[in-house]
């Protein structure tokens, strides 16, 4: 039988201030495993759902029941959690969550970011460590040694991520017609998320919606033949531009993808930064306006996190020239470990899969494509020679 539990210590454990002692005060709250298959890569906690929590002081032989909802009011240990530990070197805060068995050792997951509702936790560990009862904490020092290796990557503010496929987008898209509300499905895909509909899949952690409106100036790159694709320029709210650059052939499933900002460019030598300072021929297509509304979420298992975006496109000078997209795409990951490109891949098909019953509950196409906003602007000219290319 796998159990859970979360330690609870000073924060100097995980910030390096103040070196593991002896005797090191640590609470261990018993709380309900995952749902998922073990081990999970990610685990959210929300303080309130826990219920009652069986808690022990190791060592001390101090135990209590705690109410989960009471643990941590404003962020801050209670009383009645803090009375559990002699005098701790620091503030108390969830060290991490931990997963396993005296037999087979513990998985342990860092806490890389903690608050009065709940807390977010990633496995650091690729094996179990500690074996033994876990009220001996055989599994701290190699936890905390662990810890202490990725710092960087832990103990900095939403810098805990990576990328499965370094330089690469990957992402498939539906056209949508007739123009959809993209509020609208955005919004009820996002409750379906919460209300746990996509199994093994949470919201990312306080970051899983978003809205975007911007505008875009695109131009295809023509020659040489090794750098055709596009670069496109977005004006950003600092006055500056950011520079997306995606190199192809073919619209295709995976686009090699660099951005680069805080370019400071006036949109009339657009045309002339690229072909001086990138050396490459271009064709500019008309500028248009972007607005999209993203749900973002991750995989409990993998810590891959993937986005479903809607959006609507309209060209500046033609509103009525629209196109209107679902995307499916891969972002980014939530692990120190190595990631995992082939459950990536196998996590995205699976995710199509139930887009696609969603779209087609609407009333919506669900036919995977890989038609490029590059491609909208270049059929949109030769249907409509009206919209001028820019100079």
């Amino acid at each position: 039988m796998t159990d859970a539990w979360i330690a609870v210590g000073g924060i100097h454990l995980l910030n390096g201030s103040a070196a593991l002692s002896a005797t090191e005060p640590v609470a261990l709250l018993r709380v309900p495993p995952p749902a998922e298959e073990l081990p999970v890569s990610t685990v959210v906690v929300h303080w309130d759902r826990l219920g009652a929590c069986p808690a022990t002081a190791p060592g001390t032989g101090r135990r209590a029941v705690l109410e989960g909802a009471g643990l941590f009011p404003h962020g801050v240990a209670s009383a009645a959690l803090a009375g559990l530990l002699p005098a701790s070197a620091s503030a108390l805060v969830p060290l991490c969550y931990l997963t396993g068995s005296a037999e087979e050792g513990y998985h342990v997951y860092a806490q890389v970011r903690f608050l009065a509702q709940d807390a977010c936790f990633v496995r650091i560990t690729p094996e179990p460590v500690g074996a033994g009862a876990v009220e001996e904490l055989n599994w701290l020092r190699p936890g905390l040694a662990a810890h202490a290796g990725h710092a960087l990557f832990l103990n900095n503010h939403q810098r805990y991520y990576r990328k499965a496929f370094p330089g690469q987008e990957l992402e498939y898209k539906y056209n949508l017609e007739p123009v959809p509300d993209i509020w609208a499905l955005t919004v009820e895909l996002n409750r379906r998320l919460h209300a746990g509909e996509l199994t093994g899949y949470l919201p990312e952690y306080r970051d899983e919606f978003q809205a975007w409106d911007y505008g875009n100036h695109l131009f295809e790159v023509t020659a040489p033949e090794a750098e055709r694709g596009y670069v496109s320029f977005i004006p950003t709210t600092d006055g500056k531009n950011l520079m997306k650059r995606k190199w192809y052939v073919e619209d295709s499933f995976a686009r090699r993808e660099e951005h680069t900002y805080g370019l400071t460019i006036d949109p009339a030598d657009f045309g002339r930064y690229v072909r001086t300072e990138l050396g490459v021929e271009v064709r500019p297509l008309p500028p248009f306006r972007r607005v999209r509304y993203d749900v973002n979420f991750e995989s409990v298992r993998t810590g891959h996190v993937y986005g479903i975006f809607f959006d609507r496109c309209s060209l500046y000078d033609d509103p009525d020239v629209v196109l209107s997209q679902c995307e499916l795409e891969y972002l980014r990951t939530r692990s120190p470990l190595e990631p995992d490109e082939k459950a990536a891949l196998a996590e995205l098909e699976q995710l199509a899969h139930w887009l696609e019953g969603y779209l087609t509950e609407h009333g919506l196409p669900a036919t995977r494509t890989f038609y490029s906003k590059k491609t909208f602007l270049k059929d949109a000219v030769a249907a409509r020679p009206g919209p001028a290319e820019p100079a």
